[in-house]
């Protein structure tokens, strides 16, 4: 398959792996404060890495927006990176979005013709050639540029499966719209409701077996003109005419027409590769009809994607309870969207605008507001999310725990490493002020950290001795299986495995994990 070559590409392989690990640390909740609800802030790379060990292939739908690079002055994005550097930044990125993925999970990424064509074959290579599903154009800009030589009225939304026959078998229609639900008529008044012609008339190719016969209701008989063929065979359209399926016309003598019922068809329609503005929003009335509003006081970014798009692209991919995710936030549609259309979700963004942005207008959204797709689906508020930043990196470049990271931190990161679950305090079975952080699936998870029990000697509390057993025992007894991490353990195998206890050294064992 042919691939991309670009400055610096083999460094760009390695660059998801070299990522430090961090931890989400929880700044606020809002509303519910529903613990599936999550927005991020900082670097997606870096957050990317500290969410895949709770969410891989977890992800339903995955929507970014990433920088154009069109070399334009944008205010909240560098979006003048130099081609290779653009490569770059974005493969280690789709690397890691790739992981979080389900098995009939997809990916889709507006981007335009500056770096559109480079990003499709990237993602040939990172999700494989087999797995493309469609390149959408969208129409985001119903006007023109009256002073360019060419006014650009679309971008492009590349899609990509995890496994194309999966995610085929899983995606949804979309509904039939006035117009196609229109095309079904009822000129006859055929109990059996609105048809419209399915096998009809007469076609180029066929065999001689398809130049029959008819006899019409007015007594005329009919056979195609040379080099024509009836559409249906003799027999489909014998048992359609005994079914009562076929029409001759209101006079009986115009040439057949096999009815298609409205009933009998599938309900909704395959999405389409051109989405209208009329169905999909635009740019320009994402920001004046709806963020200018909204928020007021902001000024909104200068191409938010409308709902509307990002509508239509959930309910292709994605079901009520289904997990989304964007690591290019922006101004927030993705999940503001996602919230009104019951989606579970998680939202990257960089920047003072995480919080200047996407925050006020999800809490706007909690709140019930009624702008972009809010009248179509019904939306009223309610719901929650909570909202963190990034940690300092938990491990230092020696691979040591870095010492700015405190016990509550580190246990937020072994709970996560250990049992693959969010850190909410408290966890179940958690004893607060003792080495238990809590009990998952019964087994109960213990860190010795920072003197934890109060005995700060080198070997003191962090170490698992006979000493510091009994005093497990003691403050935070557990009956069932047991995993303990700590600097070093003085115990043998025996007594561990007569104990039900599992030894993990930190930090050896927590970075293989």
């Amino acid at each position: 398959m042919p691939t991309l070559d670009w400055l610096n590409r083999n460094a760009a392989f390695r660059i998801a792996d070299q990522v430090p690990y961090r931890l989400i640390e929880p700044v606020s909740s809002h509303g519910s404060g529903d613990p599936q609800n999550l927005l991020v802030q900082g670097d997606n790379l870096d957050a990317l890495k500290a969410l895949l060990p709770l969410y891989r292939a977890q992800v339903k739908c995955i929507f970014i927006d990433p920088p154009y690079n069109t070399k334009s002055a944008f205010e909240h994005y560098d979006d003048n990176l130099e081609h290779s550097q653009w490569l770059s930044m974005m493969l280690p990125r789709l690397q890691l979005l790739r992981e979080f993925l389900r098995e009939d999970g997809s990916i889709w990424v507006t981007i335009d013709d500056n770096e559109g064509h480079y990003l499709k074959v990237l993602m040939d290579e990172v999700f494989g050639r087999a797995n493309f599903i469609a390149t959408i154009a969208w129409e985001k800009d119903k006007g023109g540029r009256g002073d360019a030589d060419i006014s650009t009225s679309q971008d492009m939304v590349l899609s990509f499966a995890i496994n194309r026959r999966r995610w085929s078998e899983t995606r949804n229609l979309l509904v039939r719209s006035d117009t196609q639900a229109g095309r079904f008529q009822n000129p006859d008044g055929d109990p059996r409701g609105p048809w419209r012609q399915g096998d009809d008339g007469t076609a180029k190719s066929g065999s001689e077996k398809q130049r029959f016969l008819i006899e019409l209701p007015s007594g005329r008989k009919v056979v195609p003109k040379q080099g024509r063929y009836w559409a249906f065979s003799p027999e489909t359209f014998e048992r359609a005419r005994t079914e009562g399926r076929v029409y001759f016309g209101k006079d009986g003598d115009r040439l057949p027409v096999i009815k298609r019922y409205l009933t009998e068809v599938r309900e909704g329609v395959a999405p389409r590769t051109w989405w209208p503005a009329e169905d999909a929003g635009t740019n320009q009335a994402a920001k004046r009809d709806h963020l200018s509003k909204l928020l007021p006081e902001i000024e909104p970014f200068a191409t938010p994607k409308p709902e509307q798009l990002l509508q239509r692209i959930l309910h292709i991919c994605s079901n009520p309870n289904d997990l989304v995710l964007d690591s290019f936030l922006g101004s927030g549609t993705t999940a503001a969207v996602a919230h009104k259309m019951g989606r579970r979700r998680i939202g990257i963004e960089m920047g003072d605008h995480a919080v200047s942005h996407c925050l006020p207008r999800l809490e706007k959204v909690l709140a019930g507001e009624q702008g972009g797709i809010s009248p179509a689906v019904g939306w009223q508020g309610g719901g929650g999310f909570r909202f963190g930043r990034l940690s300092e990196p938990v491990f230092s470049a020696d691979g040591r725990i870095n010492p700015q990271v405190r016990f509550a931190s580190l246990a937020a990161f072994v709970w996560q490493q250990e049992t693959r679950q969010a850190y909410v305090s408290p966890l179940p079975g958690a004893v607060p002020g003792t080495p238990l952080l809590g009990v998952h699936d019964g087994l109960a998870v213990y860190l010795l950290y920072n003197g934890i029990l109060g005995d700060r000697r080198p070997e003191g509390g962090n170490l698992l001795t006979l000493t510091v057993l009994q005093a497990l025992k003691a403050a935070c007894p557990h009956a069932g299986p047991k995993v303990v991490y700590g600097e070093a353990c003085r115990l043998g195998s025996a007594r561990l495995e007569a104990e039900g206890l599992v030894f993990r050294q930190i930090p050896y064992d927590l970075a293989a994990k």
